[in-house]
């Protein structure tokens, strides 16, 4: 198609111009709108036309009723030139092809366009599902919804399957939930005396519930006392898969070997990197501001003995924001009434839990 071809439309091809001016609802039906088309050669040409598109000459003449409605136009719309836009002849013809498919469209479809809309918290639910379910496909989602009581076919759930994303993979935090009860964490930590000696705490962590499954207590740690405390930790198979250390001297060949020996896999982390065994820093954290920053250790025996007061009351009692309010052992919530609630000392009276009282 040349260039010098003049495009031509009438207001039916927009209908964004419709109802901008009361004069359209007079003039509509006979009004041309006039386009001014620039073409390759620079040359400028204007075209009418009543079915929306033409191929004229470069100069075309306005009969005088076209003259009357633009001047009366003009007089009482000053803003009519601002929907006037310039166009190329292939971008009317698009144009002219969407309409011919619209009016069609609406034709057959006699007034029922497609599928019945499903509401707006269905189509919610539906991605909601897809998001957080990851592996599942389009006929789980069905079921899923099919046991809600919500029946919804299986092209519809397709629809609104988040698209451009990556093979399923689950979160980070599904992915270590997935690993806590088969995880353990182990560390050192040092207590100073009366006597200006170091004492060094060994901690074995247990991720799930945050339980503290051993500990003890030595002036002189070695690789060997260090493999024997593993050994304790775990008798009769109930070793984890796997073991999450620092990077420490200490853990020497015998300690390795020892670990291998019970079936546990060793995950070493970074150097400098104690974030990276956050739990057992965190509950190392916890003894120092509950307990040892309140005492002056004496000696070995002393130590000991506190720490195991305090894991009386660790266990059963003491709640954590990562087990839902819950204590490691597990604590039922039981109902009770202001002023009727009871104290009890624990750890020579460094900390209290409460029970409502007997009736």
């Amino acid at each position: 198609m040349s260039y010098n071809s003049i495009a031509n439309f009438t207001m039916t091809e927009h209908p964004h111009i419709h109802g901008s001016h009361p004069l359209f609802s007079i003039f509509g039906p006979h009004l041309h709108f006039s386009i001014e088309v620039i073409t390759a050669t620079g040359n400028r040409c204007a075209a009418s036309s009543d079915l929306g598109l033409s191929v004229e000459g470069a100069t075309t003449t306005h009969a005088p009723p076209d003259r009357l409605i633009w001047s009366v136009l003009a007089k009482f719309w000053s803003r009519w030139r601002n929907v006037l836009f310039f166009a190329q002849p292939r971008t009317v013809v698009l144009w002219q092809k969407n309409r011919f498919r619209y009016y069609w469209r609406a034709r057959s479809q006699g007034g029922r366009p497609g599928r019945p809309k499903i509401a707006p918290e269905l189509r919610q639910l539906i991605k909601r599902m897809w998001r957080s379910n990851p592996t599942w496909g389009s006929p789980r989602i069905v079921a899923e919804l099919h046991m809600l009581g919500i029946e919804v076919a299986k092209s519809t759930v397709e629809k609104y399957k988040p698209q451009g994303e990556r093979l399923p993979s689950a979160t980070w935090r599904t992915f270590l939930e997935l690993h806590l009860k088969d995880l353990v964490a182990v560390d050192f930590f040092v207590v100073p005396t009366a006597t200006i000696k170091v004492l060094f705490v060994f901690v074995v962590l247990a991720h799930d519930r945050r339980r503290i499954v051993h500990f003890n207590v030595t002036e002189h740690p070695t690789a060997q006392w260090t493999a024997q405390q593993i050994v304790e930790a775990f008798p009769f198979d109930t070793a984890p898969q796997y073991l999450l250390r620092d990077g420490d001297g200490i853990y020497g060949d015998l300690v390795r070997r020892r670990i291998d020996s019970l079936g546990i896999d060793e995950v070493v982390t970074a150097p400098a990197s104690p974030w990276q065994n956050a739990y057992v820093e965190r509950v190392i954290g916890s003894l120092r501001r509950e307990l040892l920053d309140h005492v002056i250790i004496l000696n070995e025996r002393h130590l000991k003995r506190l720490l195991s007061t305090y894991l009386d009351y660790y266990h059963p009692w003491r709640t954590h924001r990562s087990l839902d309010q819950d204590a490691p052992d597990g604590r039922r919530v039981r109902s009770a009434e202001l002023g009727q609630v009871a104290e009890f000392p624990v750890v020579q009276g460094l900390h209290h839990y409460y029970l409502p009282r007997a009736a």
